[in-house]
């Protein structure tokens, strides 16, 4: 049989998604008043940023984005942030859930979320569906992953990461043949027989490229490919999800191929998982380096000022615009943009994600008249383990820590997930309170 032309990567052929995830459970308190996708990242970007780009740096500008929980904050830093001219086919736009006369549930998983929009889909003209979660720290050039997906001829391709058995248990693990097509597919293998059975041939290492000793799993990105075709057939039924039911089923009925990603790949689905990703961007050698021009990390642009250090000391940390910070020690710690930081405070191991606004001399004032602190953080803290989300407001001689606190604990002025103290959104620190 004669091979089928090469097509060229563009554009007009490819239609990308990006699932915008459920409720966040695991990310609470941090999604309690906005969608996971919108999670504040390094100080200045959303999570969703980070797909949106690939897609942008790739040369992929037909975005989609679908979410239904919390969706206010996220349309708004959509339509701030992305806009292509009038003579480009280039878009992002957000999905909301909505009920029809058709049907009037919402979505229930990844697989229905695409369904119930596939007739929208189907009116663009495109050969290549891509779908991408909307929760991972990673940088990928998805021409190389489209291409593969074309080369091999297959009608679905998964995208794959090298890990070890200890992240097995928590991922969906893929086996292979030699042709790089998927055999098998099981979802968190706990059992150790289970997984003997998926791991990979250590004589198979060098042709994927794989690097470095030791027994090796292919997991799932949560990244695919669907042929046109592949994907209005394989969603013809009422399963819920890609990963537990699509692609095991398509294994058996289609042509799925696996593309081998070498990279640093993070799946921001914890608390535990965002403050150590967030703190890595601190380090000398950061593993996803925001600085890397070649493949920019897009956002909403603002128009702050240059961020003032008045006697401040600090020791790797990651200080974004219009902060203000006076004479306080910072150390391994990102402080998100339009920060305050007052004397003698101390910082360590802490994501600030900053404030949406300034607050004005009134604001201050009436504050002051009522005991409570002013935005930001006030003199003489000492702060360590924790995350201060948007606006929140943390006294004089205050002193945060999570030290010899259970590893999960609910208070009325914060709450403690994986062992960091987490001040929410808005939330005020009284002046003197010791946590």
């Amino acid at each position: 049989m004669a091979r089928t032309p090469r097509q060229e990567i563009t554009d007009s052929n490819v239609l990308s998604v990006i699932m915008g995830g459920g409720q966040g459970t695991r990310l609470f308190p941090l999604t309690k008043e906005r969608a996971k996708p919108a999670v504040p990242l390094a100080g200045k970007y959303r999570l969703v940023d980070i797909p949106i780009s690939n897609c942008i740096n790739s040369g992929l500008r037909r975005i989609y984005l679908l979410t239904q929980f919390n969706t206010a904050s996220l349309h708004r830093h959509i339509s701030q942030s992305y806009k292509f001219d009038h003579f480009s086919r280039g878009f992002v736009e957000v999905l909301a859930a909505q009920q029809t006369f058709e049907d009037q549930t919402w979505y229930e998983g990844t697989a229905d979320a695409v369904r119930k929009n596939l007739a929208h889909f189907l009116n663009h003209d495109f050969e290549h569906l891509l779908i991408l979660s909307g929760d991972q720290l990673y940088r990928m050039d998805l021409r190389q992953l489209i291409k593969e997906h074309v080369d091999m001829e297959a009608e679905v391709t998964v995208a794959a990461i090298p890990v070890d058995r200890s992240a097995a248990s928590s991922l969906g693990i893929i086996h292979i043949d030699q042709d790089r097509r998927i055999t098998r597919f099981v979802e968190k293998p706990k059992d150790t027989a289970l997984q003997d059975s998926v791991v990979l041939p250590p004589e198979w290492h060098g042709p994927l490229g794989i690097q470095g000793g030791g027994e090796k799993f292919l997991a799932s990105m949560g990244i695919y490919v669907f042929t046109r075709d592949a994907i209005v057939k394989l969603l013809d039924n009422h399963f819920a999800d890609f990963g537990k039911h699509i692609i095991p089923g398509a294994i058996q009925t289609n042509k799925v191929h696996s593309f081998v990603y070498q990279g640093y790949w993070e799946d921001i689905g914890t608390i535990r998982a965002f403050f150590e990703a967030n703190l890595d961007t601190c380090s000398d050698l950061p593993q996803f380096n925001f600085f890397d021009m070649t493949a920019p990390v897009f956002s909403r642009p603002r128009y702050l000022p240059g961020s003032k250090l008045n006697g401040a000391t600090v020791d790797h940390a990651m200080i974004c615009d219009g902060c203000i910070l006076n004479q306080a020690a910072i150390s391994k710690s990102v402080i998100g943009i339009r920060s305050q930081i007052d004397s003698g405070t101390s910082l360590s191991r802490v994501v600030m994600m900053g404030c949406d606004y300034y607050e004005s001399a009134v604001s201050i004032e009436e504050h002051r008249r009522a005991g409570l602190p002013r935005l930001g953080i006030g003199k003489n803290c000492k702060i360590d383990n924790t995350i201060i989300d948007k606006n929140a407001r943390i006294g004089d001689g205050c002193v945060i820590s999570p030290a010899g606190k259970p590893e999960n604990f609910d208070h009325d002025l914060y709450y403690i997930r994986d062992g960091i103290v987490i001040v929410p959104k808005n939330g005020i620190i009284p002046h003197g309170t010791v946590i």
